[in-house]
């Protein structure tokens, strides 16, 4: 999909439909309120029929064939003093998804006055929302009942900085595609996504950005000690391959952010295998790691000034002849014992070599997502990703950078008691510590990989894929962290275009 702005009067643009907000307040001004008197009053009676009282991507549709734009969709942006550059996804993707499936293939785009103040940010969000909304689930069926047939979204610029929007659009379209790649790794089956698929994937955005990838193999891992990674692999007949993509923003800085994600193509559980309902869904077990991947293909695009590393362990877990049992003990390149108490508890297992070998190439920050944990789900539901940190500063900084992307993640506890739950009789740690505060137990084992780097966990179980869609984007696959990941890198760099409040923070030491 393309997405453009264009100076084009907004009642004279030629399109197959011209999209209008309206806030709950129903008050229109600017392009709404000018296509209301030229439409001899129509949006005020829809208003006043209640037919749509402005919430949130509520929506109305008006055919206006006498017009060069053919349709009017009125689409609700919510409460005007509510207002952020956020609400713009929403509002670009409810019109891409509805417009589109209604086979409408140019779609232009009139911007609320409050969007002038933050011009970019706002921009960004409706680019990355109009592209977003074009990926669905359908991506294996011959011929889709409903396509999407939405091709240009053009961004009307009358009466804004044109430039401010170019930037905007520019760092949208590389945030939506990067979300959108994220979506499609994790739609892909097992069969077709294995770890070398997902390392060709890797190899791809790095041809394709300039980024470098490094792919290692089991030999390598072995070579590495990276017995706790290698635990994981040993049941399945599909090898598994480390990946490491490498971004120099910055060469002449020794800082090093290093975003790490757990790639686990296909999730049995092991020896302790899983109940069979919902087991097709463990294809998603490694949308950390299509976030990492993702988020390195925006990285690669946008060029921030910082060094960034992605580091993906990525494999299949299988329960075959060779498969890791209940009660082995492994040993992670750090040296560290494992107790293995269920095989099913995998992901912390090749985190922590992923961990370790992020310091071995000197992270000085490092952020890991996993879908790791059903606990978390408990906890959280699928509102939102669990946070937990050794370092009270930079989850403060992470949370701050990240909550106005859209991606919610609520700080939890990292208490030495989930430490002492994961305390092994016979080894140095157990790879799981019962049912109990599931979510933080993990976090605890993986804290013990991270050595003294600043570092924040980031558990995505209840995010990372949804069952429902949204007026805005289909079900499934979601797309985080990316988001948070590539906000994180612009804001560590000192260019960042998304705030809380639409404006840029000062440069924030890695």
């Amino acid at each position: 999909m393309q997405v453009r702005i264009a100076a084009d009067a907004p009642l004279e643009v030629r399109a197959g439909a011209l999209v209008v907000p309206v806030f709950s307040d129903g008050k229109l001004e600017g392009v709404a309120a000018a296509l209301d008197a030229a439409l001899g009053g129509v949006l005020t009676d829809v208003l006043a029929s209640k037919e749509i009282s402005g919430k949130l991507a509520e929506m109305s549709l008006i055919h206006a064939k006498e017009h060069p734009f053919r349709r009017v969709l009125l689409v609700g942006l919510g409460d005007r003093a509510a207002f952020e550059p956020l609400v713009m996804a929403r509002y670009a993707g409810a019109a891409v998804r509805s417009l589109g499936h209604r086979n409408v293939g140019e779609i232009a785009v009139a911007l609320p006055l409050e969007a002038r103040a933050h011009a970019a940010a706002c921009a960004s969000f409706a680019a990355e929302g109009a592209i977003t909304a074009h990926l669905d689930t359908t991506i294996y069926q011959e011929k889709p009942e409903k396509p999407n047939v939405a091709t240009v979204v053009t961004l009307l610029a009358e009466g804004f900085d044109a430039e401010a929007l170019t930037r905007g659009v520019e760092r949208g379209i590389a945030i939506g595609e990067a979300v959108n790649l994220a979506r499609r790794l994790a739609l892909t089956p097992g069969n077709d996504m294995t770890p070398a698929h997902m390392a060709q994937q890797a190899q791809a955005v790095g041809k394709a950005t300039g980024i470098s990838v490094e792919i290692h193999d089991a030999a390598w891992a072995k070579s590495q000690g990276m017995g706790s990674f290698l635990s994981v692999a040993q049941g399945s007949a599909q090898p598994p391959a480390f990946i490491v993509m490498t971004y120099r923003g910055d060469p002449s800085s020794k800082e090093l952010l290093a975003l790490v994600g757990k790639g686990i193509t296909f999730d049995t559980g092991g020896i302790s295998l899983k109940p069979p309902e919902r087991m097709e869904e463990m294809k998603y077990d490694m949308c950390g790691g299509a976030g990492v991947i993702a988020a390195m293909q925006a990285i690669g695009t946008l060029k921030p000034k910082l060094n960034v590393v992605g580091i993906v362990p990525a494999t299949e877990n299988m329960p075959g002849e060779a498969a890791t049992k209940p009660g082995d003990i492994v040993r992670a390149s750090n040296g560290m014992t494992i107790e293995v108490i269920n095989t099913d508890a995998e992901g912390r297992l090749v985190l922590a070599d992923a961990l370790c070998y992020a310091n071995k190439l000197g992270a000085t920050k490092i952020v890991d997502a996993a879908t790791l944990t059903g606990a978390c789900v408990i906890a959280l539901g699928h509102a939102a990703g669990a946070a937990v940190s050794n370092d009270d500063a930079f989850i403060t900084q992470f949370l701050g950078i990240a909550k106005p992307t859209g991606e919610r993640y609520w700080q939890m506890p990292l208490y030495d008691d989930y430490t002492k739950q994961m305390k092994s009789d016979i080894a140095d740690l157990k790879n799981t510590g019962g049912r109990p505060a599931g979510t933080l137990t993990a976090a605890a084992f993986l804290k013990a990989f991270v050595d003294k780097t600043p570092w924040v966990h980031l558990d995505i179980a209840g995010t990372a894929y949804v069952d429902n869609e949204t007026a805005w984007q289909a079900k499934g696959p979601t797309g985080t962290p990316v988001r948070a990941f590539v906000a994180l890198v612009e804001t560590l760099a000192g260019t960042p275009m998304i705030h809380a409040n639409g404006a840029a923070t000062a440069r924030a030491s890695v």
